[in-house]
């Protein structure tokens, strides 16, 4: 009987001091854990807690306050944010190696953006439509007005495209197209065909501007000669609708859309070209009187184009047709890149700082716009530029893969001043970059980036058994070297007339990296 009575008394006690040390761990901000001999609890709380984070909690034989715990033995030093809003935690590990964890931090990393998109009634929309229809950065990038202008344009289109169909339809019956058949059906049939030409082709717009509506601020010259290659190309298919009359269909609906894909680069790089040339702000005179020139050059290209036509035996010869549209072709495209290479642009993107930098680096100069727009490249692909320089680079790459702390350390005392991570890309026999960009970057930022990698171009000392210390020093030499020369390099550009309020160079948006902690 009296064992039954310790037995129980034993019990109950056991009970209680489970329940005082859950009670315990439920009132402490850190993980707990008990070890007797031969029995260790652990919370169900800890273990989802190491899970989430990766870490390793060691077990001890008694617990100490918080403010008394020794510092951990992984520490988050910096985070890689991602631009679909999930990030990577870097952290060290017992080995002293780097480790990374995805997680996803888009909830903390919109939260100001989304509070402005509720504003605007948008908080609705799935990022990636956001993306398509909205210019980067809204609302802060555009007026307050934008929105509510564009909500009403859009169904203002609809009801004016609905009225091009129906006005279609009946001019096709006045030419003869349902003459044939003696009926209206065939002329609305043949209005139909012709108006899903034009839809498909629309297509091609609209897929330019939601995809490709951020480049043509960078380089409007390139994109509006690349606007009549594409359209070049799209008259091709209208041409041979001729030689195959039973498929007008879908050869007139490809060469629909690849003009519309021509059009989509042409509108919005000309109207960058439109505002470059309104110096004293006025934008709408400039573009009335435009269509001054292009409403009097369509009215002489139209008269010419029906002498043309009738020219005995054109018509009839698809060969002789083809030639002759060939070669005004050609002659429309070199005068289309004449046209643009007498521009004179005062901003500077990524062709023109290249070459305004390579100017400063060799010569200690800068060229003028003058001479600075003439070397431009109007056709010319960054891909193929060098010294080729590659942005927005995760940071186990820029690292080697290696996972060394050591090379983080170096990166971090380096750029410790810079809002940029830049490193040389063992890996490849050219000389190539690779460049990271740090929360709060600008487009200063990417200029100074530029400069370093030119001055390392210049004088990169290549040679085999290459130790890390070499390009620790060089590139220590070209941050040392730009903090001396970078101003004068601004100044010159002031007084070269360049606008120094408006360089058009783009931080990445799809990876910046913040620093968190200390080494």
């Amino acid at each position: 009987m009296k064992r039954e009575i310790l037995a129980s008394s034993l019990k109950i006690a056991g009970q209680k001091i489970l329940s005082n040390s859950n009670n315990f761990e439920a009132e402490m901000s850190y993980p707990l854990q008990i070890s007797s001999p031969g029995l260790a609890f652990e919370s169900s709380k800890t273990r989802t807690r190491k899970k989430a984070h990766h870490f390793q909690t060691l077990c001890c034989s008694s617990v100490q306050h918080p403010s008394l715990q020794e510092k951990p033995d992984n520490e988050v030093i910096l985070l890689e944010r991602y631009g679909n809003g999930t990030a990577k935690r870097y952290t060290l590990d017992d080995a002293v190696q780097l480790q990374g964890f995805l997680e996803n931090n888009g909830s903390e990393n919109h939260s100001f953006e989304d509070s402005r998109l509720s504003e605007a009634g948008l908080s609705w929309l799935p990022d990636i439509l956001k993306d398509f229809i909205l210019p980067a950065g809204f609302p802060g990038s555009v007026s307050d007005d934008y929105l509510q202008y564009m909500v009403l344009q859009f169904p203002t289109n609809i009801t004016g495209w609905i009225c091009h169909t129906l006005v279609t339809s009946s001019l096709l019956k006045a030419v003869g197209a349902g003459s044939f058949t003696g009926t209206a059906a065939a002329a609305s049939a043949a209005a139909i065909r012709w108006v899903s030409k034009d839809g498909i082709g629309a297509l091609g717009r609209l897929f330019i501007g939601g995809r490709f509506g951020d480049l043509f601020d960078d380089d409007p010259k390139q994109w509006r000669m690349y606007a009549d290659f594409i359209g070049s190309a799209g008259s091709i298919f209208d041409l041979t609708t001729q030689v195959y009359p039973a498929y007008f269909l879908p050869l007139a609906s490809l060469g629909n859309l690849t003009k519309a894909v021509a059009r989509g680069l042409k509108d919005p790089s000309f109207r960058v070209i439109q505002n470059h040339f309104a110096v004293s702000g006025n934008l709408g005179e400039v573009a009335a009187k435009e269509e001054v020139w292009e409403v009097g050059a369509q009215l002489l290209g139209l008269a010419l184009g029906i002498l043309i036509l009738d020219t005995p035996g054109l018509v009839k010869s698809f060969p002789l047709l083809t030639s002759t549209w060939m070669s005004m072709r050609l002659l429309h495209l070199w005068l289309r890149y004449q046209s643009l290479s007498v521009l004179r642009f005062d901003t500077i993107n990524l062709k023109r700082a290249r070459i305004l930098i390579k100017s400063h680096i060799l010569q200690s100069r800068v060229l003028g716009c003058v001479d600075c727009n003439q070397d431009e490249n109007i056709l010319s692909w960054e891909t193929f530029t060098r010294p080729r320089i590659i942005f927005g680079v995760p940071l186990e790459e820029m690292i080697g893969g290696e996972r060394s702390v050591a090379k983080i350390k170096m990166l971090l005392k380096l750029y410790a001043k810079e809002k940029h991570f830049l490193v040389v890309n063992q890996l490849k026999t050219d000389f190539e970059v690779l460049v990271s960009f740090k929360v709060g970057a600008t487009s200063m930022s990417v200029l100074r980036s530029v400069w370093q990698t030119y001055w390392l171009h210049e004088n990169w000392k290549s040679f085999d058994n290459r130790s890390s210390d070499s390009d620790y020093d060089q590139l220590a030499q070209s941050l040392l070297e730009m903090e001396v020369k970078f101003e004068d390099f601004m100044q010159q550009l002031d007084a070269a007339g360049w606008d120094t309020s408006q360089i058009n160079l783009k931080v990445p948006r799809k990876i910046s990296i913040e620093e968190l902690g200390p080494v």
